[in-house]
């Protein structure tokens, strides 16, 4: 991916090596109530006790810039290319914040952990996202690449898109008045569809930088991106954690359909290919 005469988003929020603190809260009561905070989401306390910054993670900022530098350039061709396709439908694209952050942090939608993996919270129309899950995706997923990694980005910039469009509302909608088992289908479709999203953001971004005499996409990129999507399939997720797999509890769809649909939003390039729902 070519990347570094890209546009720097200023929307990237940095909380890397910020900590939830007793303080925050007050003395010893304070304490008990993270405690319990912790507990309850499934969180481990020493996570959120810790008063003060973690001052491995401080330095982290500072010597892993380049990753930021990534980040933001990554927001930047989401925000251009968004703002163009929604200009061209006859609306107004908002672009959501992206908060980096160091194993915990706090957003309108409750506590979210490192292990959750990045996430998009409706509720400030932010994306969540520590960088540790770039290796993660490297290491433990075998899926490595700077366009994996923008794929990963661009997928929780396709929940944003939802929210803008309503749909994620809608669906969210049905899911209240649906059995879990089709309230996990219907997350399926959500989830399908950000995938796609990312692939309409991946084929419209390379059309607009070409036409400017950039370039954007390499050879191989794709692949990364496809790649990355196979290997978070709820179906290989759950063969690796428990050796079988039970498909009415996905929530994030086959390998194959995680492939499927991001290619399908490559191809067509068009919002209106990306009916996950059908």
């Amino acid at each position: 991916m070519l990347w570094n005469s890209g546009r720097r988003s200023t929307n990237v929020e940095d909380r890397r090596g910020m900590r939830f603190g007793p303080s925050l809260v007050g003395g010893g009561l304070g304490s008990i109530v993270l405690v319990l905070i912790g507990l309850f989401f499934g969180i481990d306390p020493r996570t959120i006790l810790d008063n003060g910054p973690d001052e491995s993670a401080v330095t982290s900022p500072a010597s892993n810039d380049s990753t930021k530098q990534f980040i933001e350039t990554v927001v930047g061709y989401t925000e251009d290319t968004w703002t163009e396709i929604f200009r061209r439908e006859g609306r107004q694209y908002q672009p959501p914040k992206l908060i980096l952050f160091t194993r915990a942090v706090d957003s309108a939608c409750g506590f979210g952990q490192a292990a959750m993996g990045p996430f998009y919270c409706p509720r400030d129309r932010s994306v969540y996202l520590d960088t540790s899950f770039f290796q993660e995706l490297q290491n433990r997923f075998h899926a490595p690449g700077d366009f994996a990694q923008a794929y990963v980005i661009s997928h929780e910039i396709g929940h944003h898109v939802q929210k803008l469009l309503q749909i994620s509302d809608q669906v969210e909608a049905i899911q209240d008045r649906s059995s879990k088992t089709q309230a996990n289908q219907a997350s399926v479709g959500l989830e399908l569809q950000a995938d796609c999203f990312a692939g309409v953001w991946a084929s419209n971004t390379q059309k607009r930088e070409q036409s400017q005499g950039h370039g954007f996409l390499e050879s191989g990129d794709i692949e990364e991106a496809l790649r990355a999507a196979s290997m978070i399939g709820d179906d290989k997720l759950q063969m690796q954690a428990q050796g079988y797999v039970v498909p009415e509890s996905f929530t994030h769809g086959t390998a194959e359909q995680r492939m499927r649909w991001f290619k399908r939003g490559f191809d067509s390039g068009m919002i209106s290919g990306c009916n996950t729902f059908q």
